[in-house]
């Protein structure tokens, strides 16, 4: 169970498109919409992890021409959200919108991100700690990844705040959208790696 726990906390600590474009989300708009964004990540992540557990997820990418159009699909979304991020000059803005993305923005993100569903593959077909008890085990599965999500999330999100707060110099600014830019598509890659 300890190993499962410290899976959970490494692989979801690491900036992916959720946590990256929740900071965004607190830069660009504050903390209501990014609260409201951050409930649309937790839903989202909560049924990715449903569609693993189910073998519906499984089921839907064993086709392998499906499966290859959905993670192109979802590549060149989450890719495009990370060239308007980098591209996106001296102010930080990791999403470039006219109104915050809401919880629908959240859900959706998380439906097609494929850092989700590979650490949601991990997390439920690894770790196993209570072989004897399967029903049990992925219970506490979700009660230890939902305990250990929600913090790392609020954090993400507070440091999007603290960067708007901040108001630093323009080419600094521009460094850090470069620079999440770059985690955000190796996230997306080493998830599309993965998958495949």
């Amino acid at each position: 169970m300890i190993a499962f726990a410290a899976a959970v906390f490494f692989l979801i600590v690491t900036p992916g498109p959720g946590v990256l474009s929740l900071a965004g989300v607190g830069a660009a708009f504050g903390r209501r919409p990014g609260l409201a964004y951050l409930a649309g990540l937790f839903v989202g992540t909560n049924l990715v992890a449903l569609l693993v557990v189910s073998g519906l997820a499984a089921a839907m990418l064993a086709d392998p021409r499906l499966r290859v159009v959905l993670m192109a699909l979802s590549t060149l979304y989450l890719a495009s959200i990370a060239l308007r991020v980098g591209l996106a000059g001296a102010k930080v803005a990791f999403i470039e919108r006219a109104r915050p993305p809401g919880f629908t923005g959240g859900l959706l993100l998380q439906l097609i991100n494929p850092k989700a569903y590979a650490v949601n593959t991990a997390f439920f077909s690894g770790f196993a700690f209570m072989p004897e008890a399967p029903t049990t085990e992925i219970v506490l599965k979700f009660l230890i990844m939902n305990a250990i999500w929600l913090p790392i999330h609020l954090a993400w999100l507070e440091a999007g705040l603290a960067l708007k707060r901040l108001e630093l110099q323009p080419h600094v600014q521009r460094r850090i959208n470069i620079a999440m830019a770059a985690a955000m598509l190796a996230a997306v890659a080493l998830a599309a790696w993965a998958a495949f």
